[in-house]
């Protein structure tokens, strides 16, 4: 054995808790502080706060929802993924390195996007004000692709759970700053000056990009192109037909992973696709075959012509095809295990999208939701985030996982103590922070695990394609959610599996319950009895999680070995 296979071999000293705070002082972390900020406010302005403008402009709400579309480029932004990975920005290039270069780049168009905002009028301009939130929803996209992958090279493994962290708190302080600022701003100065203001506040980015450091040598994967011979005409209309139909891929596909089709039925399907496709709750299988037919006509447009080689088709097949096939043979044996682990790693926080419902149905009054939630559930979450990264660098990647694989189902059991309790300010108060703090410290393990499995080269496009997909199962199983709880009350009522919860609230208070069985034709005790049995659903479902991190863990050191062993012996 040589040194340098005994030094790989050696097991990595893990940093002290001094050693780990120290961190998030250091130049890098600070960076992704900001950079995370940068990234989240136009992404608030655009998704949240311009629909506040728009409705002082007199527009209609349904105006005003075809304008959450601006953000839809978020739900397949791997598809332009590999473009950055390989092209190179011309003068910045040399200047920043590849990564900064596009970040650059995409802060600059953001910043111009919010000022060509602050100058349009909403009653008069809206189709330019619509063009430029989309064209600034783009930029956010791809800025955070670009990001994510800076963020992977300049931090070693462990150091991926920090990183996450300072990503993630500059991202909420933006989220609470966009909710604040433009509002107090438009308040006394009018929505045309708060826009530009914010468009300057961008530029803490730009600050931060150019204090970042540089990454390591971005290596390009070459696609070899040259032995093919084809007219320049027929490979320029080629390339059209090939960018049509991903256009095509991409709205189908967007349309389904968002959940709104409100685009793609302008085109085929009219409003009844639109209405079809938001139905509860079987909405979300079209949603589904939305995404499947996206990724076929994807896979269409990738694809090489059958013994013809042309070089888009070579081209177009490498870009999207090897950073799959990279991950497929880095993780020989296991890559199937590992994007099931991913895909249903946050299923059992996926899931709770009924929980204001349940709140209100417990009798708790909004202020009450509002002040826990929106004020103590932040804080325990930013905790949460800061846990997690603390676990990541102190624990390492797996263990790191395997916590918050565990926190969350156990999480969710709160929330059937707060069924059990009935109108308890305290045991809600108790309930949100610690599923906050267990969705934190589950939410960094996974970012700092995805991060992990991205090689050199293909960081933007494999992260991406990750993070694009890892929610979609959790999405499908939760459109069942209410369906669920109104199934198992009905059980509870007539005598079906779940009739023994309804021992557990005899003693519930009148307020609690009450009216929402009333709805649905059930007493309170049976109610709380079907949320009752959808947390210990959740709970159960968190499990499968659990188990598929143990098997990663287990399976996938020894995978990762036989390649480099492989390559030893060679």
């Amino acid at each position: 054995m040589t040194d340098e296979t005994k030094a790989q071999a050696a097991p990595e000293k893990k940093k002290t808790f001094l050693q780990t705070l120290a961190f998030f002082g250091e130049r890098r972390s600070l960076v992704m502080l900001g950079l995370g900020f940068a990234s989240g406010l136009p992404y608030m302005l655009i998704f949240d706060t311009l629909s506040l403008w728009l409705r002082d402009a007199g527009l209609s709400l349904a105006v005003i929802g075809f304008f959450s579309l601006a953000t839809l480029s978020f739900s397949f932004k791997f598809l332009w993924a590999p473009l950055i990975d390989r092209a190179k920005v011309p003068v910045l290039h040399g200047l920043l390195g590849h990564r900064r270069a596009w970040i650059l780049v995409f802060q600059t168009s953001m910043i111009l996007g919010l000022w060509t905002i602050s100058t349009l009028n909403p009653a008069t301009q809206l189709p330019l004000l619509a063009a430029a939130a989309v064209a600034v929803g783009f930029a956010t996209a791809s800025h955070d692709i670009v990001l994510d992958a800076w963020r992977i090279e300049v931090a070693d493994k462990e150091e991926q759970g920090p990183m996450a962290v300072a990503y993630q708190w500059g991202f909420r302080g933006a989220m609470i700053a966009a909710g604040a600022g433009p509002l107090l701003l438009a308040e006394r100065f009018g929505w045309n000056f708060s826009y530009a203001v914010m468009g300057f506040v961008v530029g803490i980015g730009v600050l931060a990009t150019l204090w970042a450091p540089r990454e390591m040598e971005h290596t390009i994967r070459p696609i070899p192109t040259g032995d093919v011979h084809q007219p320049r005409s027929l490979e320029a209309l080629e390339w059209l037909a090939r960018l049509a139909i991903l256009l095509v891929g991409a709205l189908v596909l967007g349309s389904g992973l968002s959940g709104d089709a409100s685009l793609l039925s302008k085109l085929v399907g009219g409003e009844a696709l639109a209405e079809a496709w938001k139905a509860k709750p079987n909405g979300v299988w079209l949603q589904l075959l939305g995404v499947l037919t996206g990724l076929a006509i994807v896979v269409v447009a990738a694809w090489p012509i059958p013994k013809v080689r042309t070089k888009p088709g070579v081209y177009m097949s490498a870009a999207f095809g090897e950073p799959l096939i990279d991950f497929a043979k880095r993780f020989k044996g296991v890559a199937g295990l590992i994007l099931a682990a991913i895909c249903v790693y946050r299923v059992s926080d996926f899931v709770l999208n009924i929980m204001n419902p349940f709140y209100r149905d417990m009798g708790f009054s909004l202020t009450e939701i509002a002040e826990i939630r929106k004020v103590f559930g932040i804080v325990a979450s930013m905790i949460g985030v800061f846990m997690g990264g603390v676990i990541v660098a102190r624990l390492g990647l797996m263990k790191a996982l395997v916590i918050g694989a565990f926190a969350q189902p156990i999480s969710n059991l709160f929330f059937a103590w707060l069924a059990m309790s009935g109108h308890s300010v305290p045991v809600l108060f108790w309930a949100i922070c610690i599923d906050n703090l267990a969705g934190g410290i589950a939410g960094t393990a996974l970012i700092a695990y995805m991060s992990s499995l991205t090689t050199a080269g293909f960081t933007a496009t494999q992260y991406a394609l990750f993070s694009s997909l890892y929610a979609l199962p959790g999405k499908l199983i939760a459109s069942q959610s209410g369906r669920i709880v109104e199934g198992s009350a009905l059980a509870a009522e007539h005598g079906g599996v779940t009739a023994p919860l309804k021992t557990l609230f005899t003693r519930l208070p009148p307020e609690s319950f009450t009216a929402a069985g009333a709805k649905l034709g059930v007493s309170g005790p049976a109610m709380a009895a079907g949320y009752t049995a959808f947390f210990i659903y959740t709970a159960l479902i968190g499990v499968v999680a659990i188990v598929l991190s143990f098997l990663v863990a287990a399976r996938q050191k020894p995978a990762e070995a036989e390649p480099e062993t492989e390559a030893a012996v060679a």
